[in-house]
C-alpha cells in the first residue's frame, strides 16, 4: 500500500495527510491557531470600526499630571480656596476692618433665616429664577424650530439670533434700561400710549419684569445654540414619514422632534437655573439696583450688598454658604424628579 503525500514547499498552512494515529491531534492544533488568528482579526476589525484608539501617556503619572495641573489650580484658587474661606467666614463675627473677630458658631446663619428682607430675597430669587428658566427655554425652542423650517439665508438668522450671546451682561442690562425707561425709553413710551403705567422705578412688578426680560434675551442664545445642534441630529426620515402622514411642522416638531430632544432640554434646564442663581448679579445691578423697595434684590446681589456695601462679612459669607447649598439641592431635586422622566433611548 503505498501513501502519496502532498506538501507545498512554501505554504505550511495547507492541509496535510498523515497517518490515523496522528492526524487528529495534528488538525486540532491547526484548528486551535486558525481560529485564535480569526477571533483576534475580528477584535481588530471592530475596534478599527468603532474608531477606537489608545492613548499612551507613558509607564509614570507624570504627563497626565502635568495636563491637569492648569485646570487643577484655577479650580484651587478660584473655586476651593474661596470656599474654604467663604466657610470658615460664615461661623465669624467681625467688624469692617477685621481688627476685632468673634468666633459666634451658627448665629450668622440663625439671624439671616429669622430676617424678613431674606426671606423676601428667597422668594424674589426663586420667582425670578423659574421666570427666567420658561421664558428662555420658550423663546429659545421657537427660534429654534422657527430657524428650521428656513431655507434661504439660514446662516444669517443664526447669526443674528447668537449676536446677544457676544454682549456683556452690563451692557445688556443698561440696553433694557434704556428701551423701558419711563421718561426717554422709546418702547416705555410705547406702553405709556397704549395706557400701561409701566415704571420699573416705582412698580416692583415692572421692575422684575425688566430684569427677567433682560436676563432671558442675554441667556436665549445659549439655549439656542444647544437646541439647533440637537434638532440637526433627528433624523429626516421620521420627519418625512409623518410628513407623508399628514402631521404639520408643528405636530412633527411636537411629536417627534421635542422627545428626541428631552436629554437637551433637560440639561439646559438645569443650566438655567445656575445662571438665574449666580450669573444675573451684572443685570440686576444695571437695570435696578435690587430696587425698588428689595423687589429685584436676588440672593446673588443680596450678598454683594451686605458684603462689599454693608461691610457685614459674616452675614455675606454665611448668605454665599446659603446660596450655593439652594442651588445644589435645587439640582439634586431636578435630578431626582425629572431625569426619570427623561428618554435617553430614544
Amino acid at each position: 500500500m503505498t501513501l502519496r503525500l502532498s506538501i507545498p514547499w512554501r505554504d505550511t498552512r495547507a492541509p496535510v495527510l498523515q497517518r490515523r494515529h496522528g492526524g487528529h491531534q495534528s488538525k486540532a492544533g491547526t484548528g486551535a491557531a486558525a481560529g485564535g488568528s480569526r477571533t483576534s482579526g475580528k477584535v481588530r476589525r471592530r475596534e478599527q470600526e468603532a474608531g477606537l484608539k489608545r492613548a499612551n501617556f507613558g509607564d509614570g503619572p507624570g504627563l497626565p499630571t502635568l495636563l491637569l495641573l492648569p485646570q487643577l489650580l484655577i479650580l484651587l484658587f478660584f473655586f476651593f480656596i474661596p470656599s474654604l474661606r467663604a466657610l470658615m467666614q460664615s461661623v465669624l463675627l467681625s467688624d469692617p476692618f477685621g481688627t476685632n473677630v468673634q468666633f459666634v458658631w451658627f448665629d450668622n446663619f440663625k439671624t439671616l433665616l429669622a430676617s424678613s428682607d431674606y426671606r423676601q430675597s428667597i422668594t424674589v430669587t426663586f420667582w425670578f429664577t423659574v421666570a427666567q428658566n420658561v421664558l428662555t427655554l420658550g423663546s429659545a425652542l421657537v427660534l429654534a424650530f422657527a430657524t428650521d423650517r428656513i431655507v434661504r439665508g439660514r446662516s444669517a438668522y443664526r447669526t443674528i439670533i447668537l449676536l446677544p450671546y457676544a454682549i456683556a451682561p452690563a451692557i445688556a442690562g443698561i440696553l433694557w434700561a434704556f428701551l423701558f425707561n419711563p421718561a426717554v425709553g422709546p418702547l416705555a413710551q410705547v406702553l405709556h400710549w397704549v395706557g400701561i403705567a409701566w415704571d420699573p422705578n416705582l412698580n416692583p412688578t415692572d421692575a422684575l419684569i425688566l430684569v427677567t426680560l433682560a436676563a432671558s434675551w442675554k441667556h436665549v442664545c445659549y439655549d439656542y445654540i444647544f437646541l439647533v445642534v440637537g434638532l440637526l441630529a433627528v433624523p429626516v426620515s421620521l420627519m418625512e414619514a409623518a410628513a407623508v402622514d399628514g402631521a404639520g411642522p408643528i405636530r412633527r416638531f411636537v411629536s417627534i422632534a421635542l422627545p428626541m430632544l428631552g436629554p437637551t432640554v433637560f440639561f439646559l434646564t438645569v443650566m438655567n437655573f445656575i445662571y438665574g442663581f449666580f450669573e444675573t448679579f451684572a443685570i440686576i445691578d444695571a437695570v435696578t439696583k435690587g430696587g425698588p423697595a428689595g423687589a429685584t434684590n436676588i440672593l446673588v446681589y443680596k450678598v454683594f450688598v451686605d458684603g462689599f456695601v454693608n461691610l457685614d462679612l459674616g452675614s455675606s459669607a454665611a448668605q454665599s454658604v446659603l446660596l450655593m447649598s439652594f442651588a445644589l439641592i435645587c439640582t439634586l431635586l431636578q435630578f431626582r424628579y425629572f431625569d426619570r422622566k427623561v428618554n435617553y433611548g430614544v
